[in-house]
């Protein structure tokens, strides 16, 4: 048993990511990663580089495909005006969204292979609150021990082994 945000109790279930502090416990593997440079929050603002408490369900994978092959069949691929948006005050907050696009939004094709994979979370999804942070996703990181803005990353071959594992139900669990 474990304790959510909220006080609520729930039990983690065999398809679930846990985090904790060896790293990402998943299929009976404990995986390193690396969370946001603000550590785990219990109270998620936009840009404090939080990663938020809770339980969070797996809604979505992108990948590029022109650098990897598709690694499930429900994977989407990323195009080249792919972008997140990033603006609180927009209306299209913490949405996917196309170039042009006038609002702050993060691109989804970057030159880096940071974005190749990303394993989308419900944080703040899909009607977002103003101001309590955009997008927690599952990302590949930059090196080991390097943190993110609140999102979870890991080694690509990491990564990669829990897209092809998680299904539908996945949970992503943060404790405090």
């Amino acid at each position: 048993m474990a304790e959510a945000s909220g006080g609520s109790i729930f039990k983690a279930k065999k398809t679930d990511i846990v985090l904790t502090p060896l790293g990402a416990r998943f299929r009976g593997r404990v995986l390193p990663c690396t969370v946001g440079r603000g550590g785990i929050v219990a109270d998620k603002r936009e840009s404090d580089g939080g990663t938020p408490v809770g339980v969070h369900g797996i809604v979505g994978m992108l990948y590029r495909p022109d650098r990897m092959p598709k690694p499930t069949n429900w994977a989407l691929p990323i195009g080249p005006g792919d972008l997140w948006c990033d603006d609180p005050a927009h209306e299209d907050y913490n949405l996917m969204v196309r170039a042009p696009f006038a609002a702050s939004a993060e691109a989804l094709r970057r030159a880096d292979p940071l974005y190749d994979l990303v394993i989308l979370t419900d944080w703040n999804w899909p009607r977002a609150e103003y101001k309590r942070g955009s997008a927690i996703f599952l990302h590949r990181w930059r090196r080991p021990g390097y943190p993110t803005e609140g999102c979870v990353a890991f080694a690509p071959e990491h990564l990669l082994w829990i897209a092809r594992r998680i299904t539908f139900g996945t949970r992503l669990i943060v404790r405090a």
